[in-house]
């Protein structure tokens, strides 16, 4: 009789990693090389908004600000980038969550209590902790309903609760106004605070929120859609604190519209599905 095992045990064997092969042996293919440039843009979004924490650190607000802005559009290219690749992968999935809850999250959070929340360490380090931790349970049940069918929002083209990169924009909204106006009334733990509190539990929340498939303008007024993106690209350049806080004021307006169009979308819906004859 051959001690030679049979293919199937060979295979099983490989299966079995001792701590003395740790290391040592080659792990199972993972990542196409195609599948890194997203992840790539993952990392980068990442590492800028670890930059910001440095420049609050230093004192520069405004740099730090500007780099978790730029978290936030390296953000929205990558999962673009990943499906126009065919690159999606869950290794990627989970890189973006962790980048975001860093990014989004632990770098608002220490922002604002650099700039403003460290005057009350009690109180201010409890409403940064609350963004941070609120924007990390957000990012963890998007991960765990990932893959549930028959999501009401999402079928319905929204969000629930608000998406981690804005909930950053909004709560820097204190600092756009300082910014603009150099009032330190803005500056205030009594406003910062209660703020951040505020953004944590709207992230957390089951608020239906507009989401970029919900926003498809008619065809009559493409062309003024087209215009004013351009014309908030100048703004944006000319004066980028103004029109920021023009933005977080536009779409905390738009937020009840938002959950009356769904409200609305579902009775539609529930009109349109033809009830289940009695049973005699």
């Amino acid at each position: 009789m051959s001690d030679t095992p049979a293919p199937g045990k060979r295979a099983a064997a490989r299966e079995v990693y001792s701590s003395e092969d740790f290391g040592r042996r080659r792990l199972p293919r993972g990542l196409t090389l195609r599948a890194l440039v997203p992840n790539a843009i993952t990392s980068a979004a990442l590492c800028s908004g670890l930059t910001g924490i440095r420049f609050a650190i230093g004192g520069d607000f405004h740099a730090a600000v500007l780099a978790v802005m730029l978290a936030g559009v390296l953000d929205g290219i990558d999962g673009r980038v990943a499906r126009l690749m065919k690159a999606q992968s869950r290794f990627g999935a989970e890189l973006d969550s962790l980048s975001d809850a860093i990014a989004f999250g632990v770098g608002p959070a220490l922002i604002l209590y650099l700039w403003s929340l460290s005057a009350v360490p009690r109180f201010g380090w409890f409403a940064a902790l609350a963004l941070a931790v609120c924007c990390a349970l957000r990012l963890a049940r998007f991960n765990a309903s990932i893959d549930l069918p028959g999501q009401p929002h999402k079928s319905a083209g929204f969000m629930t609760g608000v998406p981690a990169p804005v909930g950053a924009g909004l709560a820097f909204l204190p600092l756009y106004l300082w910014f603009a106006s150099g009032l330190d009334q803005f500056r205030q733990p009594i406003v910062v605070g209660p703020w951040a509190l505020l953004i944590a539990f709207l992230m957390i929340s089951n608020l239906p929120t507009l989401g970029w498939g919900a926003l498809r303008p008619r065809r009559a007024i493409r062309l003024e859609v087209i215009a004013l993106a351009g014309m908030l690209t100048v703004a944006l350049l000319t004066e980028p604190w103004l029109t920021l806080v023009a933005i977080c004021a536009l779409y905390l307006v738009l937020m009840p519209a938002g959950l009356w169009r769904y409200r609305r979308i579902r009775q539609q819906r529930a009109s349109m599905t033809p009830s289940k004859p009695e049973q005699t």
